[in-house]
């Protein structure tokens, strides 16, 4: 078994040659649609944005089409997913929660139900040719873990051919659910995780142009970079070693000058304070100085290497001339992640730091920078947790290195795929009443017409918030039922940032959006809230004072 995926990847790198060689296409009738997302991935972390990570090519797919700066995620991986998937709030999918466990109700059941639908069944129905490659992380873990059931794997859920890991964790070289369609892999010698997504997915559209060339393709490719644990490879990091010397305060500096510059935020909204948690930069000792300098350029790596992969997915589609037949969709979903991993290193295991061992995350020092300007992370729903730098990317079809301002959700995604592929959203689906899309497509907003949105909702582990035009009304959870926390009101025309809490000058319009949350949360299987998994050991690593 633990040959069988150099055995594929063999006969992938031999259908790659075979096609290179293969007569240009023409375009597809209707157009091909690849949505790619990063996983754990801050705001401001891409090259475009000042960040100082290298990311050329998608940093060529914002230069030639729409960099949207107000779009949302779910806070966290799978709810995201679910969302993403079926164009629907977490909670109607049963993923309110995580995959981990069912928390017996219908909102939190780990599992996605029978009620939603993906992209891909949608699709498939429609004659596209549909793929995947990467992290699933919609599936009960025991079932992920078990060969059976399998009614959940990507494949029963509309995909024709999947490679990638199910489990929404782990590591980079040895991922305990590698598979490939419905067959469990043992990652061979020498597996790398976020090159092994890149050449799945160039294999399955090499085999696509070569077999199917005329029917159109849906391709999700969902990266695990650069999600912990800082697994990179050594040539990746070492492009970065010393080039976060001058700290997460110059570093912040420097992003929110360049998101300013870009206009991809407002001037006149304050850059957040340095988390609390986080020691002044010019306070550190210097070997603690190149530690965490490290830590950032494995981090700074694991992105560098999606980029790559990026990268050879537009060669290729340029050289099957598809190009400009093809959407491309950039996302991350949910913004940097706050959480601890491993023990404090020192400056004898830095030739160490992106191995196998030690597992490291870079913690909340490198996190308060990669959300610049906003607070918060990954888990919460401030704008930190939830901001997207969504790119849409399509030649001819779409504007170009133009910042987009129209409001969006992930549950956007799925009827905006839907409306370019003219695709129908189905009443039913294999005999079962099916939930209505809750999303709106954004098709005319590439064209520049920014409509209003309408409410946006948001509710994870009793982390609360309702988004509605220059409104925003959230809280943190508590870690005691009944969980809810203190409500705070911002205007985010004037303060996206969330620096001035404005319930105390306006309870009237705070208990207005209270109601309407509350509705919605009365209506989306929401309740009751439960933040069960805000365990001890996921609140000590959040909690505890950063290393430093």
């Amino acid at each position: 078994m633990r040959y069988l995926l150099q055995i594929t990847l063999i006969i992938f790198i031999i259908a790659f040659l075979n096609s290179c060689g293969q007569e240009k296409i023409a375009s597809n009738q209707k157009p091909n649609v690849i949505l790619i997302m990063a996983d754990d991935m801050g705001f401001s972390d891409l090259g475009f944005m000042g960040s100082g990570i290298e990311t050329p090519n998608i940093d060529k797919l914002a230069k030639n089409g729409l960099v949207f700066n107000q779009f949302y995620n779910t806070g966290r991986c799978c709810p995201t997913r679910a969302s993403l998937l079926t164009g629907q709030y977490p909670h109607n999918t049963g993923l309110g929660w995580m995959t981990v466990s069912n928390l017996g109700h219908p909102g939190y059941t780990g599992d996605m139900n029978n009620q939603s639908i993906t992209i891909a069944q949608v699709l498939k129905k429609e004659g596209y040719a549909t793929y995947m490659t990467g992290k699933w992380h919609v599936v009960y873990d025991e079932f992920m873990k078990a060969e059976e059931p399998k009614n959940n794997w990507p494949l029963q859920r509309g995909f024709d051919k999947f490679f990638g890991h199910l489990e929404g964790g782990g590591g980079y070289y040895s991922p305990q659910t590698l598979t490939y369609n419905n067959k469990r892999l043992m990652p061979p010698e020498g597996f790398y995780l976020t090159t092994a997504v890149t050449d799945s997915t160039i294999s399955f559209l090499s085999q696509h142009f070569k077999t199917k060339k005329h029917e159109p393709f849906f391709f999700y490719v969902a990266y695990y970079a650069p999600h912990r644990p800082l697994h990179a490879l050594q040539k990746d990091v070492n492009k970065y070693r010393g080039k976060f010397m001058d700290g997460w305060d110059n570093q912040r500096q420097k992003r929110y000058e360049k998101l300013k510059e870009l206009g991809l935020i407002n001037p006149a909204w304050n850059l957040t304070e340095r988390e609390k948690r986080v020691n002044a930069w010019d306070g550190l000792h210097e070997n603690d100085k190149k530690v965490w300098d490290a830590l950032m350029a494995a981090y700074a790596g694991q992105i560098d290497c999606m980029d790559q992969g990026v990268g050879q997915i537009i060669s290729l589609l340029e050289q099957e001339g598809e190009l400009d037949n093809t959407l491309i969709i950039f996302l991350s979903d949910n913004g940097g992640c706050a959480e601890g991993q491993g023990k404090k290193l020192t400056v004898n295991d830095l030739h160490l730091i992106g191995n196998k061992e030690p597992a490291q995350s870079y913690r909340i020092n490198w996190a308060n920078v990669s959300n610049t300007p906003f607070r918060e992370y990954k888990h919460y729903v401030h704008e930190g947790g939830i901001s997207t730098p969504l790119i849409a990317h399509w030649p001819k079809k779409i504007g170009t290195n133009m910042v987009n301002k129209q409001v969006g959700h992930v549950i956007d995604l799925m009827p905006t795929i839907l409306d370019v592929a003219g695709a129908g959203y189905p009443k039913e689906f294999k005999g079962e009443a099916v939930n209505p899309i809750q999303g709106k497509s954004l098709v005319q907003s590439f064209h520049g017409d920014i409509f209003e949105r309408g409410p946006l909702f948001f509710e994870h582990e009793a982390n609360r918030a309702v988004i509605d035009g220059k409104w925003k009304l959230v809280s943190k959870a508590t870690h005691e039922s009944p969980y809810a926390g203190t409500w705070e009101l911002y205007n985010l025309e004037k303060d996206r940032t969330e620096t001035n809490n404005l319930i105390d000058e306006l309870p009237e319009k705070a208990k207005e959006f209270e109601l309407l949350w509350d509705k919605w949360a009365s209506e989306n299987n929401v309740y009751p809230l439960d933040a069960r998994g805000w365990n001890e050991k996921i609140k000590a690593d959040i909690t505890k004072q950063a290393d430093n």
